[in-house]
């Protein structure tokens, strides 16, 4: 099940803020940085974002979530996607890319990841995404960023 998710909640924040720690502690393996911002993110912060969720369950557990933006009416921007790491390589991630894309269907979709991050790269890959560009966040650690239609 798929369903929006209100961070203002504390039960609701705590619950994503554990799946995110799990999952950015995951892609700091995988890329050798552990300075992600979302890794080092408290509760408080978590609560204040401008984000719109959307979580995937398990029943009652929280397994996945994606966070967007909206910068234009042409653009969504997917600025986090955490699927718990106990969960991983079952769909999760997918399923809340593809309700994302019938809840609010945009010309262009933006989204970034660790370069050496394959499992996330694949994904996006798989989805029609493009390589448009590589940012280095730290001495020989880059993101990658991507992108999905056109206006």
């Amino acid at each position: 099940m798929i369903r929006a998710l209100d961070l203002t909640d504390v039960e609701t924040a705590e619950r994503v803020l554990r799946v995110q720690r799990l999952a950015y502690a995951v892609e700091a393996e995988l890329i050798g940085f552990d300075g992600i911002p979302p890794l080092r993110e408290d509760l408080e912060a978590l609560m204040a974002t401008t984000e719109y969720w959307l979580g995937r369950y398990v029943g009652a557990e929280l397994v996945a979530a994606v966070a967007y933006e909206l910068p234009d009416p042409d653009t969504i921007e997917i600025s986090r996607l955490v699927v718990d790491p106990a969960h991983a390589r079952r769909g999760h991630g997918r399923a809340l890319l593809d309700h994302l894309d019938e809840l609010v269907p945009r010309p262009i979709s933006l989204v970034s990841t660790g370069t050496a991050n394959t499992p996330a790269t694949t994904l996006y890959l798989s989805r029609g995404y493009a390589a448009t560009g590589q940012v280095e966040i730290a001495p020989g650690i880059t993101i990658t960023q991507f992108s999905r239609g056109s206006r």
